[in-house]
């Protein structure tokens, strides 16, 4: 594992464990958040380089300064080191003081580390908020903040606050919370991607679609990217729906989820499987917009104890050097069709014979009997040769029919 030197972070500091905040938690504005190598180039470059990223400066709530600097007192690296939650410039943030990478060297010697946003809006969006010294707040909502410090829901001003962010994030004013039950465990993303492990609570003041059937306490999973507009306010919580959300994930257990699929033709079955969004039991769905499915080295293996059914309301294409079907039974077309497939060597095999034969039969048709002129057939040959005429002519009229519909090859 490579370790970054210790040289190479000299403006990480060595503040002393008797500092301000030092042993306990505080909190701090966040500044700046170092994600690249050219934001803040200067600061890149003095604390640790690309061990920097993810590493932040913040300023202190009870000491704001109009124009911080970036220095060791002001900087931190992220507690957890499998676990990132990037704050946004001016959300407020845990801190804490813990030793540093000099731990070796000197015991007492500790740096300064961050972790997760102060949930101060209540808002997965973000939680930023102005500095008190340039309040930059419109009066209206200076108002609702301190609703919101009352308890009251955040209300959204339709004037835009001017607050930075960040150098590419901008606000959006319809990011709702997703609605929470009884018991759940759940993570959201800032634009409305959230992962819940929840259950089925049924008579909930709120409801939700997952739990019309089941007990409650029955798990599910539910993954979601980019939610739906319900016509609500954005601080009214939102409940998934699989029809409306971008795209989706649920890892069900006893639930039935009303999915509305593509197509729900089962005209292929003689005996037609649950429908979709009346099943009750376990089962993956993955819904959304476009699926793809790729095996960059190995191969896709589809395998089911009863039917696999691929529906499509257009075309099913199949493009590939080699197609291979072993079955004991193969049903074109429908599936109460009998009419077998000609076997084609077999029957260009009997009927080049059959074109030979027809060949020399009417070579010994231009044959006279006897000799001289004129021309005398041979009296047992016009009957025959009159049937099979005609039966040369309906097969030659009839070739169309033997072409399948449904079918065809090269």
């Amino acid at each position: 594992m490579a370790v970054r030197p210790v040289t190479s972070i000299a403006n990480e500091g060595s503040k002393k464990s008797s500092g301000s905040g030092s042993g306990g938690v505080f909190s701090g504005r966040v500044m700046a958040v170092m994600l690249d190598d050219q934001t803040n180039a200067q600061a890149f470059k003095d604390f640790g380089e690309w061990s920097s990223i993810g590493c932040l400066f913040f300023d202190k709530l009870n000491k704001p300064n109009a124009s911080p600097q970036f220095t060791s007192d002001n900087f931190a690296r992220p507690l957890f080191p499998n676990q990132s939650i990037v704050p946004l410039e001016n959300e407020i943030v845990y801190l804490m003081s813990l030793p540093n990478s000099n731990v070796q060297e000197n015991v007492n010697e500790v740096g300064y580390y961050y972790f997760q946003p102060i949930n101060i809006w209540g808002s997965a969006h973000h939680n930023a908020i102005p500095q008190a010294f340039t309040n930059t707040t419109p009066e209206s909502q200076q108002n609702t903040n301190q609703q919101v410090e009352a308890g009251a829901p955040q209300k959204t001003n339709p004037k835009p606050v001017n607050i930075n962010l960040g150098q590419t994030f901008i606000e959006r004013p319809n990011i709702s919370n997703i609605q929470p039950y009884e018991g759940d465990v759940m993570y959201e993303g800032r634009w409305g991607q959230s992962f819940r492990f929840g259950s089925t609570v049924k008579n909930a003041n709120i409801p939700n679609p997952w739990s019309s059937v089941g007990e409650n306490g029955d798990p599910i999973m539910i993954l979601k990217n980019g939610q739906h507009d319900d016509g609500k306010d954005p601080w009214v919580p939102q409940v998934e729906d699989i029809n409306k959300d971008k795209s989706n994930l649920y890892l069900t257990t006893t639930q039935k989820i009303p999915i509305e699929t593509a197509s729900t033709n089962y005209k292929g079955y003689s005996t037609p499987p649950t429908a979709p969004n009346e099943f009750a039991g376990e089962q993956v769905i993955l819904n959304s917009g476009r699926l793809l499915f790729n095996a960059k080295n190995d191969s896709i293996f589809l395998n089911s104890s009863k039917t696999i059914n691929l529906n499509s309301l257009e075309d099913i294409i199949v493009e590939t050097p080699k197609t291979v079907i072993q079955s004991g039974e193969i049903h074109l077309g429908d599936k109460s069709s009998s009419e077998p497939v000609i076997l084609g060597n077999k029957f260009l095999n009997d009927m080049s014979k059959l074109l030979t034969q027809i060949i020399g039969l009417a070579t010994a048709l231009q044959s006279p009997v006897g000799s001289g002129v004129p021309f005398v057939p041979n009296a047992a040959i016009p009957v025959p040769a009159t049937q099979l005429q005609l039966q040369a002519n309906q097969m030659l009229n009839s070739l169309e029919t033997y072409k399948s519909k449904v079918t065809t090859s090269k």
